[in-house]
């Protein structure tokens, strides 16, 4: 992992090892959504839950709130629909030292605008204040949602093999991960003077995969994997849902990477295969198609690129 991103503070090589210790004590987690039977039916529940992370800091500095709640709502129903679910509801958390009213409720408007874009219900939440755990004006926000889905069809990357396509759905911007390489990299007047970029809040996704799963999954499954690029991004991201011995073969001149990116890098002297392994570099969602499908699947989605390949090999991934 990155010198410069240890440096920041995190070490995604530890968060994946914690992952793996506790897939051999709970062998049912670790994939974008946690199923659970709805006994009597032919339903199972999908659950998921996320922060924002610290891209909190960058709406602190710049007294803007009002985005941040959709990159909430975001940063959980993408993960659910990777299942082919249909996200349901939603619930927050709000944590503060004390209660700024006006502060909260533009949060929560943001919460509000992200389940109406995702077609989730608000149906609840917490606010607590805990007064000396966070500084004057600081908060913290966690989510939860949960989703519903056919027994059977859930999308898992079990059908993925050699042939098959990558298909890679534009991001926003950051998104809500590397914002602590970000903080270290940018001094405060650089994150104000960026600021309008780094807090696009992250896309949602979940319409426009929903219903190219209707279409395409009807009868056979020819969307076998889908893929939030978050945190570990095209590397840790889609090895997750890869059988064995299948590889993914990214193409990176494939598509455009936003200038945002090349700045961060650039600024922070950060290696390339970190960037990848960081940020989602202008690619927030991807989709892994069957081959016979691939180009009319890629032309339901705006400036949707086939980005890569599935082919025969060691597990994991590799960017050419």
């Amino acid at each position: 992992m990155s010198v410069a991103y240890k440096q920041a503070g995190v070490n995604v090589d530890v968060g994946n090892e914690l992952v793996k210790r506790l897939k051999r004590k709970f062998s049912k987690i670790g994939g974008f959504g946690g199923l659970f039977p709805l006994v009597g039916t032919k339903y199972d529940l999908v659950s998921s839950t996320d922060g924002v992370g610290t891209k909190l800091k960058i709406a602190f500095l710049t007294n803007k709130h009002d985005s941040v709640g959709i990159d909430l709502v975001a940063m959980n129903v993408n993960d659910l629909v990777c299942t082919g679910a249909r996200p349901l509801f939603f619930l927050d958390y709000f944590a503060c030292g004390q209660l700024n009213i006006g502060q909260a409720e533009s949060v929560i408007k943001g919460i509000a605008e992200g389940c109406k874009l995702s077609g989730v219900q608000l149906i609840g939440g917490e606010t607590a204040e805990m007064p000396g755990f966070y500084k004057d004006n600081e908060y913290d926000l966690a989510g939860f949602s949960v989703g519903i889905i056919e027994r059977g069809k859930e999308i898992n990357g079990n059908k993925i093999k050699h042939g098959d396509v990558v298909i890679g759905l534009p991001s926003s911007g950051p998104h809500s991960n590397g914002y602590s390489l970000i903080r270290k990299v940018f001094l405060d007047s650089e994150l104000k003077k960026y600021s309008k970029q780094l807090l696009i809040p992250t896309k949602i996704y979940v319409e426009e995969v929903l219903s190219v799963i209707e279409k395409f999954n009807f009868k056979k499954q020819n969307i076998v994997g889908i893929v939030h690029i978050t945190g570990g991004s095209f590397y840790d991201k889609i090895a997750r849902i890869l059988p064995n011995n299948t590889r993914v073969i990214i193409e990176k001149n494939s598509w455009e990477v936003p200038k945002i990116f090349k700045l961060i890098q650039k600024k922070g002297n950060v290696l390339l295969k970190d960037m990848y392994r960081i940020f989602n570099m202008g690619i927030g969602m991807i989709l892994i198609v069957c081959p016979d499908v691939a180009m009319r699947v890629k032309e339901l989605f705006k400036d949707a690129k086939i980005i890569g390949y599935v082919e025969k090999g060691k597990t994991g991934v590799e960017l050419i």
